[in-house]
């Protein structure tokens, strides 16, 4: 079984293909990647971090799959100065429009040590922003993304750290390493 830890980059699709867009956009083709691995979830075009792909459908399906709890942890740039008492409905649930989200583990951080973005997130003098990092167990479509905003801290940038026990830690941006499962 091949298993893969790959860093995406901002404005790559997680998928190896893009044959109905008029224009090109940067796909996983363009990596190197192992023939026959797939992504087990998806990270949107606007996010970067860790995504793990593998040939194994089990260890996908376990991935994918909210069933199976998988904790998924993100580094999240939010737009404004929350507080710890502003985040803390993200710990017990809140209702988007697809229903409530289940409890998350979030916490207030010091800006991590990252790469730089391209292109750079904008920065404005007026509004301040702060680093949140955020685990769930599910994996909506956008769902950091959109319980950040419920709240009223719109997301900037939004890195994927870590699923499960596997981590970015050591990965540069654009790298994948082969991790026996």
């Amino acid at each position: 079984m091949t298993t893969i830890l790959f860093n995406k980059p901002f404005g790559v699709l997680t998928q190896f293909t893009d044959v109905k867009s008029p224009t090109e956009r940067p796909t996983l083709s363009g990596f190197n990647l192992p023939k026959g691995v797939y992504a087990a979830g998806r990270l949107d075009r606007d996010s970067e971090g860790l995504l793990v792909l593998t040939d194994d459908g089990k260890l996908q399906a376990k991935l994918s799959s909210p069933k199976f709890k998988t904790p998924k942890t993100y580094l999240v740039q939010v737009e404004g100065d929350p507080s710890d008492a502003d985040i803390a409905p993200l710990r017990t649930s809140v209702t988007l429009k697809d229903g409530p989200t289940q409890p998350a583990k979030v916490r207030l951080i010091d800006p991590p040590d990252l790469w730089l973005r391209d292109p750079p997130v904008r920065v404005r003098k007026s509004i301040p922003d702060r680093w949140i990092e955020v685990t769930i167990t599910e994996g909506r479509n956008r769902q950091v993304r959109r319980m950040c905003a419920h709240i009223g801290f719109p997301c900037l940038r939004l890195v994927r750290w870590s699923v499960g026990a596997w981590s970015l830690d050591g990965l540069a941006q654009g790298r994948w390493r082969d991790e026996r499962a």
